[in-house]
């Protein structure tokens, strides 16, 4: 499948079928988010892998929503502020840029396996913090489930629910 194929395939599902994620496929979605690249290759991630009932439980206080309960395992993604990098001239932290990147390719990997991903960043982070017993500079940017899906999308939604490409862009100046 072409790169755009995968991208509008990607969709946020909020239904999983109960089946168990290979320990393989999870490593391969691991590894499309660890080679991601970050502002001056800092890498200012860290996954927290939450697969055990209880604990998937304590998710479920941060974000109490019925379809995320059908997922099989939650991907915690935490961003390091000590580590990210800030631009010079206004100090702007590139922490959420780099965690955006890297959890696309997470996604998009997911995708491809035939597997399905929700970005979750409605969420209590306090909450989350607390249970996973995160270090004050680590912040949960995003709570990713992952899981076979349970439900389907139509990839025309594109031409609907994206603004045309005209809308978007200009050449030369704004």
């Amino acid at each position: 499948m072409s790169f755009l194929d995968l991208a509008k395939n990607r969709y946020s599902c909020r239904s999983f079928k109960p089946e168990v994620i290979s320990e393989q496929m999870l490593t391969e979605l691991l590894e499309a988010f660890r080679i991601a690249p970050s502002a001056v290759n800092f890498q200012p991630w860290h996954i927290i892998i939450v697969k055990q009932p209880a604990n998937l439980a304590k998710l479920y206080e941060a974000y109490p929503r019925d379809w995320f309960k059908t997922a099989p395992l939650v991907l915690i993604i935490c961003g390091n502020h000590n580590v990210s990098w800030k631009r010079g001239s206004d100090n702007k932290d590139h922490l959420n840029i780099d965690i955006a990147v890297a959890t696309d390719h997470l996604t998009l990997q997911a995708t491809d396996m035939g597997l399905a991903t929700c970005w979750v960043c409605n969420f209590k982070p306090e909450i989350v913090r607390h249970h996973f017993h995160l270090p004050e500079n680590f912040e949960p940017v995003a709570l990713i489930p992952v899981g076979y899906p349970n439900d389907t999308t139509d990839i025309a939604r594109h031409s609907e629910k994206r603004k045309a490409l005209k809308d978007i862009i200009s050449y030369e100046k704004y």
